[in-house]
């Protein structure tokens, strides 16, 4: 396939990597011939990074196969997953997924991504909701429009949140980046 057809979230190989684009922009100046600059995300060993092909170069697409999956426990080692289809579980290694843990509370639903047999990593909803743990008290006389407070969720996650926000609200934290993006309904 030509690296101008990369979306998002679409998965290729490249000098014997599997990579997924997490961002992909095209830039075309004068009569120079296009650029595409990719975000990319190396799924073996989770490493970010930026590659640049010229446009119409030719890469390899890669066969992702995706399995829906619950989260159940970390036990401090490993992860552990079930199959909702087989109720088979599965460990994985929590150093694989040191981000992801953020964002998974027991029993949520998961998507786990593999090639060749081989576990790459799980996708994870942009936004999930997440109770606040705990929170600073609002500042009195605080009335800046924009006022921020320091707040833990149920996950051990350390975020930003607004003065109004109380603990034990639930939340939507995109998984992205991890900010606070609004009160759940």
């Amino acid at each position: 396939m030509q690296v101008n057809d990369l979306r998002r979230g679409m998965a290729f190989v490249y000098e014997n990597n599997l990579f997924v684009v997490l961002d992909q922009t095209f830039t075309k100046t004068g009569r120079a011939q296009g650029h595409v600059k990719l975000k990319v995300k190396n799924m073996k060993t989770g490493a970010r990074t930026e590659l640049t092909f010229t446009g119409g170069d030719k890469i390899e697409k890669a066969i992702i196969e995706k399995k829906e999956m619950q989260y159940l426990y970390n036990d401090g080692i490993n992860a552990i997953l079930m199959d909702t289809e087989t109720y088979e579980q599965i460990e994985l290694p929590i150093s694989k997924l040191e981000w992801e843990l953020n964002f998974l509370i027991d029993g949520a639903m998961i998507s786990m991504t593999e090639s060749n047999g081989e576990f790459l990593g799980i996708e994870l909803p942009d936004k999930v909701e997440l109770t606040i743990a705990e929170t600073e008290l609002a500042v009195a006389g605080n009335t800046n429009s924009g006022a921020q407070k320091k707040a833990i969720l149920i996950t051990g996650l350390e975020i930003q949140v607004p003065q109004f926000i109380k603990s034990g609200e639930k939340v939507l934290i995109s998984t992205i980046d991890g900010k606070y993006t609004g009160r759940s309904n």
